[in-house]
């Protein structure tokens, strides 16, 4: 075949690197933006996905810049499942198990009271329904990670990424300041550090947050306070699937053409990795680099998310979504209280 007429497979692969080059600028954005909200993080403190998001912000002239926008498009979607999957790898089931059936059953009855009454109070406030789940959902499971996972299954409008920016930084904002908090709480109400552990993992929304209570209140109390979070973790796959199937039928023509699947790819492997980690198929030294992926990607595809969005836009939504998070976060912390007096008897 002459030079002139390359074959299928060649101008398939340049077609293929064309497209990749698109992505470059963008990815490298909202990469370094990473790179700076964890130095940031790790120098002075304070939550890394909060830093992304500000950060992001602050590039919001670059969001529609022929270059960046690709990049920053595919860091705040494919990233952003890809990190979400990679989520499965801490988790087994084996540790979920030795939590005890009554643990069990307080934590995952904790996100359904929160998730049910959360949604009920959002919508007192006259939020819309969407961004009603996707504040208690976030409050409910895992902060940050759940309102990324709940937001991919939502219905695609003009506000999905807005609402998703503003419940990713009040509920980081919530978990920070109940990291603070949640400790000396405990040590008041007088909490063994087992129940102290529960107390935390079951109330407190991001991972890390969680891991620095529990272990600021002793070494049992976090490695307690990690299992219990694990389970909280472990419940985004029904949580996201049913959420999925009640905003099915609001989906707009566009979303109906894309044809979304009932349980979409990245929840899939999400749900491989807890099996493959459960059975020892994973190694330990892959665990530690899969679970470090998974946070680099997160943080990238926040940082997508800030880049994208209008500071001025947050402003217009005004107070009530902050208001729902706390009265969703408080309702939380008194259920799950309730639960561990009850269970210990300390009622």
């Amino acid at each position: 075949m002459s030079q002139d007429n390359p074959s299928p497979s060649a101008s398939i692969n340049s077609k293929l690197l064309d497209k990749t080059w698109l992505l470059v600028p963008g990815l490298l954005l909202a990469l370094v933006l990473a790179m700076a909200s964890k130095f940031v993080a790790a120098s002075y403190g304070g939550p890394t996905m909060l830093f992304a998001l500000l950060l992001g912000m602050a590039f919001n002239f670059l969001a529609k810049d022929e270059k960046c926008a690709p990049g920053i498009a595919f860091a705040s979607k494919s990233i952003l499942r890809v990190g979400v999957a990679l989520l499965g790898v801490q988790l087994t089931l084996g540790d979920l198990s030795a939590l005890g059936t009554p643990v069990v059953l307080l934590v995952v009855a904790g996100v359904l009271v929160t998730i049910s009454l959360g949604w009920a109070l959002a919508r007192a406030l006259k939020l819309p329904s969407a961004l009603a789940v996707l504040s208690a959902g976030a409050v409910a499971i895992c902060g940050a990670s759940a309102a990324l996972a709940i937001s991919a299954v939502l219905p695609r409008t003009e506000c999905r990424e807005r609402n998703t920016i503003l419940v990713v930084a009040a509920v980081t904002a919530l978990s920070t300041l109940a990291m603070i908090l949640y400790p000396p709480l405990a040590h008041y109400i007088g909490l063994s550090d087992r129940d102290a552990g529960i107390f935390f993992g079951a109330t407190i929304h991001d991972v890390a947050q969680v891991i620095g209570a529990g272990y600021a209140y002793s070494d049992m109390s976090g490695e307690t306070a990690a299992i219990v979070k694990l389970m909280r973790v472990a419940s985004l796959v029904p949580t996201v699937l049913l959420i999925g199937l009640i905003f099915k039928k609001d989906r707009s023509a566009a979303d109906a053409d894309t044809k979304t699947p009932l349980l979409p790819l990245f929840l899939i492997a999400f749900i491989a990795f807890v099996i493959a980690n459960s059975f020892s198929f994973v190694p330990a030294v892959m665990v530690l680099g899969l679970t470090e992926t998974s946070r680099w990607c997160l943080v990238t595809a926040v940082a997508a998310l800030g880049v994208k969005t209008n500071l001025g836009e947050l402003f217009l939504v005004g107070p009530r979504p902050l208001f729902a998070m706390v009265g969703q976060t408080v309702l939380l912390m008194i259920f799950s209280l309730t639960g561990i007096a009850l269970l210990s008897g300390y009622l």
